[in-house]
């Protein structure tokens, strides 16, 4: 038998050992990685974010599109003929009731005036004159002096000049108010539009077009329509007492506040609406005749109605429904009755209870069962931070 130098079994032996341990080392690392790999993915979390289910008032509301309307406006017209002198205003001023925005030529008018005049002072001289004469041949026919005939004819143009006079204090009268007409006040407190006509221009009594429109924006009225299967519901809130009204233009922050004025009395057979309007002050002058406007009608609020945000809502072939967390961090999925939608929050009519906590972001990667971690809301629980090394 050959024999290896002691140094070379020394080396053979070394290299048997390694190549064993290594072996070992080799298979328990599958073993491992399998056991953590598979931890991993029975384990995994889906991070979400949760809300409260809440009780609180939210009001029960009608949401509906609008249009202001100006509370009163004139179109201003002249009721003389003449040249158009001077103009009081500028074209959207604010102007009070009373105040001269017009004037017109009126020397014309002040000679008709003065015409009149004169024809009153001759008609009554000679209806005086005929008044006397007629007294006269009066006392003579009753003395024999002078016949029936002659007293009757006198009297009958005394009369006859009484009556004329009458007519003629009559014409003065009307030509004072012509002159009168010759200055334009505004009917009422409002905001002047654009100006139709300029100094200069002849204007008529008979011209369709305005001088200027004068609109009342301060109150204003708001203009809309509600369906008619809410106006019983309407009717007998409004039966209560005043009902409020919101209303802004999109992009304002703050609405303004109103009340009901106004319900028509009959539905609009073309879009099954009636329409309704509502006053506001307007001070501020927020609102403007023309404008659309967002408009909410507050009929009552309830105060102990259960709210979740809208977000966690979602709906399925089987209705809507919302993932409620549980004690263990998994989630089930229930079916809820929802009702009224005011802004971010929705109202909840059955399937919840105060206090519930659903998922509001996240819930795309969930399913009945799965096991969630909190981010932010109700459940979430902070790390405990790191001790630092000794």
């Amino acid at each position: 038998m050959h024999r290896f130098p002691a140094a070379v079994l020394g080396t053979l032996a070394l290299t048997t050992a390694q190549i064993a341990a290594g072996c070992a080392s080799g298979a328990a690392a599958p073993e491992r990685a399998g056991r953590a790999g598979g931890r991993g993915a029975g384990d995994a979390e889906t991070p979400v974010t949760t809300a409260e289910v809440v009780q609180k008032a939210m009001p029960v509301s009608i949401n509906v599109i609008g249009t202001a309307e100006a509370y009163s406006n004139v179109a201003v017209h002249s009721q003389v003929t003449g040249e158009l002198t001077s103009v009081k205003f500028k074209e959207g001023d604010d102007i009070r009731q009373g105040d001269v925005i017009f004037t017109l030529d009126f020397r014309p008018l002040e000679a008709a005036l003065r015409q009149a005049e004169a024809t009153l002072a001759r008609d009554t001289a000679q209806a005086d004159n005929a008044t006397a004469s007629a007294a006269r041949y009066d006392d003579l026919q009753a003395r024999g002096i002078a016949p029936l005939e002659q007293a009757d004819q006198a009297r009958t143009s005394a009369a006859a000049l009484t009556a004329t006079v009458a007519a003629e204090r009559a014409a003065v009268e009307n030509a004072k108010v012509q002159l009168r007409y010759a200055t334009i006040f505004s009917p009422l407190t409002g905001r002047t539009g654009a100006l139709m006509v300029h100094p200069g221009n002849l204007v008529r009594a008979t011209d369709a077009t305005p001088l200027v429109v004068i609109n009342q924006v301060s109150p204003i009225f708001v203009s809309f329509g509600i369906p008619e299967e809410q106006l019983p519901d309407l009717k007998r809130y409004l039966a209560q007492g005043s009902i409020a009204v919101e209303a802004a233009a999109p992009g304002v922050a703050t609405p303004s506040k109103g009340h009901i004025t106004f319900i028509d009395n009959a539905v609009d057979p073309t879009t099954s609406q009636i329409k309704v309007k509502a006053s506001f002050p307007n001070d501020d002058r927020q609102l403007w005749p023309g404008q659309f406007v967002n408009v909410t009608v507050t009929l009552k609020v309830d105060r102990r109605a259960l709210v979740v945000p809208t977000s966690a809502v979602l709906d399925s072939t089987d209705g809507r429904y919302v993932y409620v967390l549980n004690a263990d961090r998994t989630v089930e999925k229930r079916i809820v009755a929802v009702g009224r939608e005011v802004e971010d929050n929705t109202v909840v009519q059955s399937g919840l209870a105060q206090g519930d906590i659903v998922i509001t972001d996240g819930q795309d990667r969930l399913s009945a069962g799965s096991k969630v971690t909190v981010k932010s809301g109700p459940g979430h629980v902070s790390p405990p931070s790191a001790k630092a090394n000794p």
